[in-house]
């Protein structure tokens, strides 16, 4: 079973309020990668995990030609109906439906670590980029540094045990993991950065929706029933309510950009 089978339709659940509040969170952790990897005009992007395609509308705003994939047909729809201009399509990251050497740069925004099998979601993005072009990755930062990790554990405890190995959104955070599955791709890194990225809402309904439309909220959901995830997320938002009566985390997210060899 690959990763649209049992990716796909979680994030699929809550498209909308996945598009309208939580992806947009991540439209400061976008611009700094795309200005790290200098996305200009005539860029050939491919950006894999693409949601419902915030990060591709930022990127062909900058003048690339863009393709953006995902693994959820409803996240998808959203994407297509929200531009004309950058191409979409469904599927498996470990079997990516493009040619050799297709692109200038590929980008994961906390992707891969969603991988049925980590390696061949990067050795395609590898084949999939030309030589000399390059394929980055964006993950969470160490959980001491990521505010919402709690929130992201509370999800975690209305589960049962996963099985060891089984990855998750801290999966490729520590030191050198990223660089070491890159370079068995093999890929040579080349430059690494942090991004400041808030997670913030204006109240408990938004912080709600925006939250339990992640995939490892709609797996606890299923499993547990929402009222009990919904009282785990909100007892672990509780040190983050601001006075107005919303809510913020404070995130780091960690990139490395890596190159393939001519």
């Amino acid at each position: 079973m690959g990763t649209a089978a049992t990716q796909g339709p979680l994030w699929g659940t809550k498209a909308k309020d996945w598009s309208s509040i939580q992806e947009q969170i991540f439209a400061e952790l976008y611009e700094g990668v795309f200005d790290a990897l200098r996305i200009e005009p005539g860029t050939q992007l491919l950006d894999i995990g693409c949601g419902s395609g915030l990060a591709t509308r930022i990127a062909a705003q900058r003048g690339a030609t863009v393709n953006g994939f995902d693994a959820s047909e409803g996240l998808l729809d959203l994407a297509r109906n929200a531009s004309s201009t950058v191409s979409y399509r469904a599927g498996d990251m470990e079997q990516l439906p493009y040619d050799d050497g297709t692109f200038d740069v590929v980008t994961g925004f906390n992707a891969f670590q969603y991988a049925e099998s980590i390696p061949a979601a990067l050795r395609e993005a590898r084949r999939v980029v030309k030589p000399g072009g390059r394929v980055t990755m964006a993950v969470w930062g160490p959980p001491e540094n990521c505010e919402h990790a709690a929130t992201l554990r509370a999800a975690g405890s209305c589960l049962p045990p996963p099985p060891p190995g089984a990855p998750g959104p801290f999966a490729l955070s520590g030191d050198g993991i990223i660089e070491d599955l890159m370079r068995d791709a093999p890929l040579s890194p080349i430059e690494s950065g942090s991004v400041k990225c808030a997670f913030a809402y204006p109240d408990a309904d938004t912080a709600w929706r925006g939250i339990s439309s992640a995939g490892p909220f709609i797996r606890a959901i299923q499993h547990a029933g929402e009222p009990a995830v919904k009282a785990a997320a909100f007892a672990s938002l509780e040190p983050y309510k601001t006075p107005s009566g919303g809510y913020r985390q404070e995130n780091v997210f960690r990139y490395v950009i890596a190159e393939r060899g001519r």
